[in-house]
């Protein structure tokens, strides 16, 4: 059963916690966050993209000049693509872009980005996260204190109005609830910087 330290906000140990080994001590799958990865950058595509083919566009109803004897080219329309004001060849029409993804290949997904977050020490666990005063150089020390030097995903439990108030101007730092946890979002973050209590809600959701 994998073990991760437990530190408070100042980055003292107190202590371990077992984490899940379903969850958070499994072989990562690649093939299975790409996919997922896939899907969510896909659902972020509006696909309301359209223009008009040659059927589409207003006009061109008669033959431009007779087919033969004047020594051009064969036409019919001038809403040909050739012309101008003319529709658009392969013209891109309005589209759903949604890639679907089974749910036991999401929830693996989700283990295996959790598992190598681990795997790759960039997991940090801390007892508790309350701040005093929502202000951005109070959450600026506490992710100093805990090592955090680069992008962060901080995951907790439930909203925090103060936390995350504290944390929005920060560059490097994004917030997230256990509920909205995303493979995506993990893995594009260099720490994955969750509350005792966000693992045990993420442990409950994921652990079968």
């Amino acid at each position: 059963m994998p073990t991760v330290p437990v530190l408070s906000m100042q980055g003292k140990s107190t202590g371990e916690m077992s984490l899940n080994e379903e969850v958070f001590g499994i072989t990562p799958n690649v093939a299975a966050m790409h996919l997922v990865v896939r899907s969510i950058l896909a659902a972020k595509r509006q696909g309301t993209q359209s223009t008009l083919t040659r059927a589409m566009v207003r006009g061109g109803g008669r033959k431009i000049y007779r087919q033969k004897g004047t020594g051009r080219a064969r036409h019919h329309s001038n809403r040909a693509p050739q012309f101008r004001h003319g529709g658009v060849v392969f013209a891109p029409q309005p589209r759903d872009y949604v890639v679907k993804v089974p749910r036991k290949v999401r929830r693996l997904a989700m283990r295996s980005a959790l598992s190598a977050k681990l795997a790759a020490g960039n997991l940090i666990v801390v007892d508790n996260l309350e701040l005093k005063e929502a202000k951005t150089r109070v959450m600026a020390k506490v992710l100093s204190d805990l090592g955090v030097d680069k992008t962060c995903l901080l995951v907790l439990p439930g909203l925090n109005e103060s936390v995350r108030r504290a944390g929005r101007n920060l560059p490097n730092l994004t917030d997230t609830l256990a509920s909205t946890l995303n493979v995506y979002d993990i893995l594009r973050a260099d720490k994955l910087l969750l509350t005792k209590d966000a693992v045990m809600a993420i442990q409950e959701v994921y652990a079968s």
